[in-house]
């Protein structure tokens, strides 16, 4: 038993479930050390620092809708939900709604692997499929029976960096509308890195995300964040980048793992 298995930073007994064939089938062979290794080595060439920061960013993440629910959120929305399965692992998530969100052919695969595994959608889980171009999201939400009044905890995790600038402002948009005592988790992409004026020393990660395929198109720098935020009425509590998640979570386990800079994590309160 390695380092890994003795102190995972995420504990997640689903994941595999929720995982397409060929990455079920990576995650298999990295169940051994030596072909972990590889495999992480590999990732690491193209992108420096991903290994550890993704993992970072799905404990901080798990901490925090965690900690928002002990202190009063009675609702979980996750947008652009994916395969994200923590309303199935995590126990504070047990009984509240959780709203998972996402477009339609997303949502059919997912309702498609919950089936797999548990015969039907769990009842304290609403999928909503939207078309985030052609349909109003609060309209949507209320339609599947989602109460707006409620404290929510928004989780937008690893998306706004594939959409215009315009579709992020929608979506904070309905955020702002959140009552008091909502809270909300997303992640940026560092608006320095997609304009290349520093790469990070990740350029392959730059020539592949941003100058071939242009899928990243919105970033934000850590210095406009919380004005970002107050224009739609919320308050930044944390602003984490590599340098946090590396004292948070690596150091206390005494793991030496590079961490990307290219990505941050906040988290907010409606107040």
């Amino acid at each position: 038993m390695d380092q890994y298995e003795q102190h995972p930073l995420v504990q997640d007994e689903l994941a595999h479930h929720f995982l397409p064939p060929t990455a079920r089938a990576m995650a298999a062979v990295a169940r051994w050390p030596k072909l972990r290794e590889v495999i992480r080595s590999a990732t690491e060439h193209k992108f420096p620092g991903l290994w550890a920061s993704m993992l970072c960013r799905k404990r901080y993440f798990d901490d925090a809708v965690t900690e928002a629910v002990s202190s009063g959120c009675e609702t979980v929305i996750i947008l652009g939900a994916g395969l994200d399965d923590r309303a199935y692992r995590l126990p504070a998530l047990a009984d509240i709604p959780v709203f998972e969100v996402d477009l339609p052919r997303n949502i059919t695969e997912k309702y498609q692997r919950l089936h797999a595994l548990f015969c039907s959608v769990p009842k304290t889980t609403t999928l909503v499929p939207v078309d985030f171009e052609r349909q109003n999201l609060a309209e949507v939400l209320g339609d599947y029976g989602y109460r707006a009044d409620r404290p929510t905890y928004f989780l937008w995790e690893a998306v706004t960096q594939y959409l215009t600038e315009r579709d992020v402002r929608r979506t904070f948009d309905f955020l702002g509308t959140a009552p008091v005592g909502s809270r909300l988790g997303f992640t940026y992409v560092r608006s320095d890195f997609l304009s290349g004026q520093n790469l990070y020393d990740a350029r392959e990660a730059h020539r592949q995300f941003v100058t071939k395929s242009h899928l990243w198109r919105f970033g934000m720098s850590p210095d406009t964040v919380t004005d970002f935020l107050t224009e739609y009425g919320w308050h930044k509590t944390e602003d984490l980048g590599a340098t946090e998640f590396n004292d948070r979570y690596l150091e206390p386990a005494h793991r030496r793992l590079p961490l990307t800079q290219i990505e941050r994590a906040v988290s907010a309160e409606k107040r």
